[in-house]
């Protein structure tokens, strides 16, 4: 966590920011209970034992009635997976038809070998040289495209047709938002063994975000084996 307890750095250079958030456990108990006519004006026992069936009887609209939003600066390639999540998320990327793209790229540390079938795969950490290899060669490639890029600028191509030389390995940034059970879906997915590394730190500091503070329902989420209702 950086000293900002609203922010958590992800990967080398990224970042997820909680912007706001509207999100509470008693949310959840009030949407379930307004079908009687009724509410609770604070957390009791009882509450949390609701959380609990709505979650595991798969009663998931008490779960929508909530809002966070988030400020994420990550890898375009870590974007393309995010942006596959649309039910219940709202996305606005920062533009480089308008303004002039920074140079700034991820480089991963963790370089690994894909073993196994489609389906199947697992990863492993490549030998120190490779590794080394490997990361020089991203850190290359993306320094020469960014300078192709400079290079169409300053002859007046517009920024829209010279950003196509830049590579997926550009940080770009976005806001995110939101409902407590699109979230829990998203980190069902994202936050796994099964989920690619990068995506999965982003999905980490969601999380924790969730079970900060919706803890009742982040417990239940847990109990019910990781599965959103």
């Amino acid at each position: 966590m950086s000293d900002d307890p609203t922010t958590v750095p992800v990967l080398d250079g990224g970042f997820l920011a909680l912007d706001g958030a509207f999100a509470s456990d008693l949310a959840v108990v009030n949407a379930a209970r307004v079908s009687f006519n009724s509410t609770s004006s604070a957390m009791e026992e009882r509450d949390e034992g609701l959380i609990r069936y709505l979650m595991r009887d798969r009663h998931g609209s008490p779960f929508e009635h909530g809002y966070f939003r988030f400020l994420v600066k990550a890898p375009i390639f870590v974007v393309r997976e995010h942006h596959r999540h649309r039910a219940g998320h709202s996305y606005n990327e920062w533009s480089g038809r308008y303004s002039r793209i920074e140079a700034e790229f991820y480089v991963p540390d963790y370089v690994r070998t894909q073993v196994g079938k489609p389906g199947a795969y697992t990863f492993e950490s490549v030998a120190p040289d490779v590794r080394e290899s490997a990361r020089a060669e991203i850190a290359g490639q993306a320094e020469s495209a960014f300078a192709a890029y400079e290079r169409m600028l300053e002859q007046g191509v517009a920024k829209e047709v010279a950003r196509t030389v830049l590579p997926l390995s550009m940080f770009t940034k976005y806001f995110w938002s939101c409902n407590p059970r699109s979230l829990m879906h998203f980190c069902s997915l994202r936050n796994s063994e099964h989920a690619q590394f990068e995506i999965r730190q982003y999905a980490e500091a969601a999380e924790a975000f969730l079970a900060q503070l919706m803890p009742s329902t982040h417990a239940a989420f847990l109990a019910n084996g990781r599965s959103a209702p």
